[in-house]
């Protein structure tokens, strides 16, 4: 692959401008916004022109409402040979695409689980998609060029290629990214009011619950409207759970100690039901489990690169590693997550250099990573390609 175009400088267009180009490819920017393009340009992500003759591939870097549209507007001005997306939901798209591209079978929809919760191209990284899934989801009419070339852009940002049906992505991306979504913004909107005395408590789980809250909301609106069928599905479920909650916790309160009791037993078996929910979660390949050292630094320049420095001469390596740090402390805390025969000797060390190390605690396995949870007869098969 030696050109390329991307249809959309946005976070997700420039990281993919910034890995390709990176690689050796020439890639033109191309968006309704110039200042959009001229900041991915500045980034390193390519040019800012249009090509003379047509590219080897286009990723469209668009809404998925817009991916149709989009498609065929670039496909009757030749500017490319294939074409692939980056859209979040698939399957609205690619009717959208069988109805109006000039040639479907140029296009496979792909979808890189990857991205944050700031936008534009001043968010965007080359590292981005770098040991990330990238589903791509052909249909009867995707030709093997057409996916062999989405493959190599895959290869070329690093990502881990999925090849499954678009409906069941959708399924999928709407119980593990969409409705979570929704619950966060749910939770921050909750905030939004909130007594000054109860923001000054608030703490890293709270911050942790709610980051995603941060999106555009003109972006998820226009997600949530392609896939709100199963997103609702979803939230219907989790909405039956949730009012059994309230009615237990509202008899938590009530004298009655067998009643009292028996709600009890019904808040623990959710609970129950979301540690095994956790569990099922893809964590780093071959881990299995570990433990937790957290470590408390000042608030000082330079603290947290003197900590990775001490760490670093221990020659122990870091699995993960997460950072809490409220505003107006003085100090934060770093919790670093190493094997647990060699969590008491990073302790030891860390103590000898005079760090302040709290009480080391076990983290628990998650399952091995798998593209997606599903019942057996549901999951997609790897690298498969229709006929």
């Amino acid at each position: 692959m030696r050109t390329a175009a991307v249809v959309g400088a946005g976070l997700i267009g420039t990281s993919v401008a910034l890995a390709l180009s990176r690689r050796g490819v020439l890639v033109h920017l191309i968006d309704t916004d110039a200042d959009a393009v001229r900041t991915a340009v500045a980034l390193g992500g390519g040019v800012d022109c249009a090509p003379e003759q047509p590219v080897d591939i286009a990723v469209l870097a668009v809404p998925p409402s817009s991916i149709g549209r989009v498609l065929a507007e670039q496909q009757r001005r030749g500017l490319a040979h294939t074409y692939t997306d980056v859209a979040s939901v698939k399957h609205e798209p690619e009717l959208a695409v069988l109805d109006a591209a000039p040639d479907p079978t140029s296009f496979v929809g792909g979808h890189p689980m990857a991205g944050g919760e700031r936008s534009g191209p001043l968010a965007a990284c080359a590292n981005l998609f770098e040991g990330r899934t990238w589903v791509l989801t052909t249909c009867s009419h995707t030709s093997r060029e057409t996916l062999n070339r989405a493959l190599a852009v895959v290869a070329m940002c690093g990502a881990v290629p999925v090849v499954m049906e678009s409906t069941a992505h959708d399924r999928a991306v709407a119980l593990v990214s969409h409705a979570p979504h929704v619950v966060a913004a749910l939770m921050a909107a909750r905030l939004e009011h909130a007594p000054e005395e109860a923001s000054r408590l608030a703490g890293q789980g709270v911050r942790d619950m709610t980051r995603i809250a941060g999106g555009d909301p003109g972006l998820w609106g226009d997600i949530l409207e392609a896939n709100a069928t199963a997103v609702a599905d979803v939230l219907a479920e989790f909405a039956d759970d949730l009012a059994m909650t309230v009615t237990a916790l509202r008899s938590l309160a009530e004298v009655d100690a067998a009643r009292r009791a028996e709600e009890m037993t019904r808040v623990i078996d959710l609970l129950g039901r979301g540690n095994a929910g956790r569990a099922r979660l893809p964590g780093k390949p071959g881990a299995a489990g570990g433990a937790l050292v957290p470590v408390v630094i000042g608030d000082r320049p330079g603290e947290l690169a003197r900590l990775f420095a001490a760490v670093h001469e221990t020659g122990i390596n870091v699995e993960d590693v997460s950072i809490d740090h409220s505003t107006g402390r003085p100090s934060g805390l770093v919790e670093l997550v190493v094997s647990t025969d060699t969590a008491g000797l990073l302790a030891d060390r860390l103590l000898a250099a005079n760090w302040t190390v709290q009480r080391i605690r076990p983290v628990y396995p998650t399952a091995a990573a798998q593209p997606y949870g599903g019942p057996e007869h549901e999951r997609p098969a790897r690298l498969s390609v229709p006929g």
